[in-house]
């Protein structure tokens, strides 16, 4: 492989855009007036993305009449930015308004440890993106070639400075935000300045990043933000209750094309430590390399993990430490043990309490008998404390004193949900990404099709005495790795409609990557596949070995998964 970007190459399409839409204006002002089309114009839907938005298509619902096919059902998907996953009850309700007033009636947690609005039509984008402002939030740099929402690990009861990881997530989030004036212009209706789409972006210049840059902040030995998976992992090193430093991480990413093969995930490499004192200007010079050596010319291969395995590690620390002026120091010993929720009641021994539910795929809506948008909605009305959610696209009450605990518990039985121990076994380490039928990259279904696969996996594993056994699956509707299903133990990408690839042998806490078991499978057929290794794993097992270890020590993998 190359060790140098090729700078005689074309720049890509998104780069010349970038560079000559007034700071990220473009004419979406006047895309948003024309009423004829339910869309944007294909330029200004990739400038749309850096205000956290995206242009969608309900697949389910296009049509045709007398053999011509009408315009699909376009809509917009938005995504809040919540550094570290954590919201007032106030701003619950709020949310829980918008999605009824604007949106198609609920919300959806993320692996990136945010909210999203889905069925969002035009006329409604507008005063939807004000009703975030009249909360205190917004949805800028929530998507787009920038920094993304940073992620943290936040329950109060697991780690004592948890309230430090938030306040980080949030510093490296403004830190980084883009300087333009556009987001306030276009959604919020502020005059613009003098110099409006020429401010100066100091840190990301006119065409901001490559690709998208991605940090999460790990907690151990929970690895709840799969830090690994992340451009820039932040894995906290803790002693007596205090951040010592961070041992920083660099080049991970998940994201893959199908039958390209200069495409690949890619675990990050820790390559050191620093004090609390230096990770913000660490984590500034990081991204400023990938700003600087990322691929323009080949957004497939614009990410940062390529950027060092094109350069070379030993190029990028040696990179890091002169825009630094000081190396890194050696990293710290650290270990993982988990990367799952604590769901049900946990006291965090100062008298409060914290409720995680386990909210399937994510999903926060009202449907048959569980009304859960409505009773959390109703439970921010008597809330002291606070809502947090987490990677794993699940929801904390957190903060709660005692005497709410019974009204708490209360308003969930009332309104059908299930009750706070959660889920146990698979169910209770699932998770799958929105796929069809709005994701315009899906090639398979994965949130809807995650009910009934993991009732056919508990089939056959109820009778093995499996079936409270923790095995994380993680179900992708496409290889981009939303779900970040390459690092699952069972790991479903999809490959074509009803079909998918089939990975095995992912590290439970996350720090090893799967392996391809078998391709081009119906669900059934999955199941049918991982049937005999079930009752291999019940009857050969070593104490309380994983899943994913046994498949690799057993021998039933044809090709090693990749610790590197």
């Amino acid at each position: 492989m190359s060790k140098s970007i090729s700078t005689a190459r074309a720049l890509t399409e998104e780069e010349t855009l970038k560079a000559h839409s007034r700071r990220l204006r473009g004419t979406i002002t006047e895309g948003l007036a024309d009423l004829v089309t339910g869309a944007l114009a294909e330029a200004d839907a990739k400038l749309l993305k850096f205000h956290g938005a995206y242009g969608q298509d309900d697949r389910d619902v296009r049509v045709e009449r007398h053999g011509q096919r009408l315009e699909p059902a376009h809509g917009f998907m938005v995504r809040v930015r919540l550094p570290g996953g954590v919201c007032t009850p106030a701003q619950w309700r709020g949310l829980t308004a918008l999605a009824r007033a604007q949106a198609a009636g609920a919300l959806r947690i993320t692996t990136r440890q945010t909210m999203q609005f889905h069925g969002v039509l035009k006329p409604h984008l507008k005063p939807l993106m004000a009703g975030l402002g009249a909360l205190g939030l917004d949805s800028i740099a929530a998507c787009g070639d920038v920094n993304r929402n940073v992620i943290g690990h936040n329950h109060p009861a697991t780690s004592a400075v948890h309230g430090e990881i938030v306040n980080l997530a949030a510093a490296l989030s403004a830190a980084f935000l883009p300087r333009t004036g556009a987001y306030r212009e276009i959604w919020w209706d502020e005059p613009p300045g003098a110099e409006a789409g020429a401010e100066d972006e100091p840190l990301y210049g006119p065409t901001y990043l490559p690709r998208k840059f991605k940090i999460g902040i790990a907690v151990p030995p929970v690895n709840d933000v799969d830090v690994l998976a992340q451009d820039l992992g932040l894995i906290a090193i803790v002693e007596r209750d205090r951040i010592m430093g961070f041992n920083v991480a660099v080049g991970g990413g998940m994201g893959t094309t199908h039958g390209d093969r200069t495409t690949y995930p890619r675990l990050a490499d820790v390559i050191g430590f620093c004090t609390p004192e230096q990770v913000l200007a660490v984590a500034e010079q990081v991204l400023r390399i990938q700003r600087d050596a990322g691929d323009r010319t080949n957004r497939r291969h614009a990410r940062l993990k390529y950027t060092i395995d094109n350069r070379g590690l030993a190029w990028f620390k040696g990179e890091l430490s002169e825009r630094l002026g000081y190396a890194l120091g050696a990293a710290r010993d650290y270990r993982f043990t988990t990367r799952g929720d604590r769901l049900g009641w946990v006291e965090d021994g100062e008298g409060r309490l914290h409720l995680t539910l386990r909210v399937q795929a994510g999903r926060v809506r009202d449907e048959g008998a569980s009304r859960l948008l409505t009773a959390l909605a109703k439970i921010a009305r008597i809330h002291e404390g606070d809502f947090r959610l987490t990677p794993n696209q699940n929801l904390t009450i957190a903060g709660v004193s005692f005497t709410q605990r019974p009204v708490i518990e209360g308003l969930l039985v009332h309104h059908g949900v299930a009750g706070p121990a959660g889920p146990e076994g698979v169910r209770g380490h699932a998770i799958a990404c929105v796929a069809l039928p709005t994701c315009g990259l899906a090639m398979a279904e994965a949130e809807r099709a995650l009910p009934g696969f993991l009732e056919r996996l508990e089939a056959v594993l109820a009778p093995l005495g499996l079936d409270r056994e923790a095995i994380s699956v993680r179900l992708s509707g496409c290889p981009n790795g939303c779900a970040r299903p390459r690092l699952a133990e069972i790991g479903l990408v999809g490959r074509s409609l009803g079909r998918y690839q089939l990975y095995l042998g992912g590290g439970f806490a996350g720090e090893r990557l799967n392996a391809l078991y078998r391709g081009n499978l119906t669900l059934d057929e999955v199941v049918t596949a991982l049937a005999p290794l079930f009752a291999d794993y019940a009857a050969r097992r070593h104490g309380a070995e994983r899943f994913g270890d046994f498949v690799i020590r057993a021998g039933h993998m044809t090709s090693a998964p990749d610790a590197s």
